[in-house]
């Protein structure tokens, strides 16, 4: 039951003195019976004119900030400790009604599923659909956690991880082209292939835990991080990170859901002055065990 501590700092930096926008901040811990958060803090420089706390259409925490000064830089710092429980890797017995693929979802849960279902990005000459048929069993019903698994493991072992500084997350069929992307462009891939075969998938923003005393050989460390949740009937929503090969919640710490990764942005706002007016935006993580002497060293990153 390891205590872990997340320091997330965003520094903005301008060139004069502007004004500010509205910003919404999503990076405090989803609360649940897996991770419980014990503390947390939120500290805006220049202080907001106002602060409020809203949970939006997925009950994630946003906060949303105003505000009535104007200044040359703009700070977001949030730290939160949180009880991590990693589940163990799940698995599902011939009994349970989604052992084997294809499943059916229960007739009272398919219309909150529904959009989870549904393809969001377009494939036009069903690449993508091949692809995800490719880790079907070529005879008779493919287990599904075979199908799950091979995503994840097939995914991290196929694809060049890369961090993106560009805003957004690339389609997944660039994504297929290329061989290569983000933590959220692999997990963007992973949901459209699994819609695909019509299981229910969506988007999840954290952080990854990388342990200081063995190497998992983890990449996405020191940025914010995105990982793939998958809904099944009895097993509920699993959840599974293509990009490091992690099935289950081990080293996850969740702090939204979302059904498309525009909905997980962790911090964006805007400002008023001219396109040079910004200069750079500087972004240092750490997530450490609790009571680590280093925790406050942070290091410079970028949102993965």
């Amino acid at each position: 039951m390891p205590l872990l501590t997340i320091y997330h700092r965003t520094e903005y930096h301008y060139a004069h003195a502007v004004a500010f926008g509205e910003h919404r901040v999503m990076l405090r811990p989803r609360d649940s019976h897996d991770l419980r958060m014990l503390q947390g803090e939120l500290v805006i420089t220049p202080q907001p004119a106002s602060l409020r706390w809203i949970h939006d259409v997925f009950g994630n925490s946003v906060a949303i900030a105003t505000f009535d000064q104007r200044a040359t830089q703009l700070t977001f710092d949030s730290t939160a400790t949180v009880e991590h429980h990693p589940s163990e890797e799940f698995a599902l017995t011939p009994d349970d009604p989604a052992f084997f693929y294809p499943f059916f979802y229960d007739e009272e849960e398919f219309p909150d599923l529904e959009r989870f279902i549904r393809p969001h990005c377009g494939d036009p000459d069903g690449e993508l659909a091949r692809w995800a048929r490719s880790f079907l069993d070529a005879q008779g019903s493919t287990p599904t956690f075979k199908i799950l698994s091979g995503l994840t493991h097939g995914i991290r072992a196929a694809f060049s991880y890369r961090k993106r500084h560009a805003h957004g997350t690339q389609h997944p069929l660039d994504t297929l082209q290329t061989g290569s992307g983000s933590c959220r462009d692999f997990a963007l891939l992973m949901i459209e292939a699994l819609r695909r075969l019509g299981i229910a998938a969506r988007f999840v923003s954290g952080y990854l835990f990388v342990h200081g005393d063995r190497a998992h050989g983890y990449v996405g460390g020191g940025s914010t991080h995105a990982w793939v949740q998958v809904y099944l009937p009895s097993a509920g929503w699993i959840e599974f990170d293509p990009t490091n090969g992690i099935i289950g919640n081990r080293d996850l710490v969740r702090v939204a859901v979302a059904r498309d990764p525009y909905q997980a942005i962790p911090l964006h706002g805007s400002y008023f002055g001219g396109a040079d007016a910004f200069l750079r935006m500087d972004v240092s993580i750490n997530v450490v065990s609790a009571g680590d002497a280093a925790a406050r060293e942070l290091t410079p990153a970028a949102t993965d």
